[in-house]
């Protein structure tokens, strides 16, 4: 058996650690997406790939959307969906099994459209499913990774990394039904103001660590009032349960709609500038001019 080599043991010292950090993360942090910043922050100063990303099954539409996505392309990939079996990623969330591939262009699976779409060039990638019992909760994917020396014990680790990930996610969707009950407004199903300040915070974070812009929209009716003395508060309650609707309607799914309290709605935006914030914000006000409200 070889004798472990300097690099060796420094690159075991350096799994431990990062292990170590993970297993930390998983204890002490209640936040989903903490937990996942973590694990793809130590992806990264492991592997040290020009881009990466984490991207989740959207099991209603059957595709993925990038929930985390880090590097020169990240604000460009905010919007981007992808089938599911479209494109590396998308193979790996169909079929569940990891995919090494040294030169996309070689590869007929490579979906050319995402760096059309981000002026960004892939030359590689490796890509990994999260996998939870029979099914897959998504994929982790690092870009251009240097790959000539790319071992079974580099995969091994990135695979263990991966499970981590989607321990972490299984875990917070069975809290999540819990938790869901008192972060929503009754009325209008949107979240309420509690669960306001505390994705706030998270954006605060996230905005300062990975240097990007959020955005946020207050929305206050005019004219409400009349509405509850005049027709009552039934119908009140109605018309603010149809305008929730509409606002979450309008919104991406990484964007957030919170009923403030009476008639005040506050809408956070996330890896949002202001002038697509603005974009936003007119298309919601025409939006709620022009629709017809308690019809029936």
């Amino acid at each position: 058996m070889p004798e472990a080599t300097d690099a060796d043991r420094k690159r075991q010292i350096q799994e431990v650690n990062i292990f170590h950090d993970v297993a930390k993360a998983l204890t002490s942090m209640l936040d989903l997406d903490s937990i996942l910043q973590t694990i793809m922050e130590k992806m990264a100063e492991y592997f040290r790939p020009d881009t990466w990303s984490l991207l989740m099954v959207d099991e209603e539409h059957q595709e993925l959307y990038f929930a985390i996505a880090v590097g020169d392309a990240a604000e460009a990939l905010k919007n981007v969906r992808l089938k599911v079996g479209e494109g590396i990623a998308g193979w790996v969330a169909k079929h569940g099994e990891q995919l090494i591939v040294p030169d996309v262009y070689t590869d007929p699976r490579f979906a050319k459209r995402i760096d059309e779409m981000t002026k960004w060039e892939t030359r590689s990638i490796i890509c990994v499913p999260l996998r939870s019992k029979h099914r897959v909760l998504g994929v982790i994917q690092l870009v251009n990774v240097h790959m000539e020396n790319f071992s079974e014990q580099e995969m091994f680790f990135l695979h263990s990394l991966s499970d981590y990930a989607a321990i972490a996610i299984e875990n917070a969707r069975s809290v999540e039904k819990i938790q869901e009950l008192t972060i929503t407004d009754d009325c209008t199903g949107l979240y309420n103001a509690r669960h306001l300040y505390k994705v706030l915070e998270t954006e605060v974070y996230r905005s300062s660590r990975f240097n990007y812009e959020f955005t946020v929209l207050f929305i206050d009716l005019d004219h409400f009032k009349q509405v509850n003395d005049t027709h009552g508060h039934l119908i009140g309650s109605k018309l603010l349960a149809e305008i929730g609707y509409l606002i979450k309607a309008q919104l991406r799914l990484i964007d957030y709609a919170f009923r403030y309290g009476g008639d005040e709605f506050v809408v956070l935006l996330p890896q949002t500038g202001k002038d697509a914030a603005l974009t936003v914000a007119k298309r919601l006000r025409d939006q709620l001019r022009a629709s017809m409200f308690c019809q029936e």
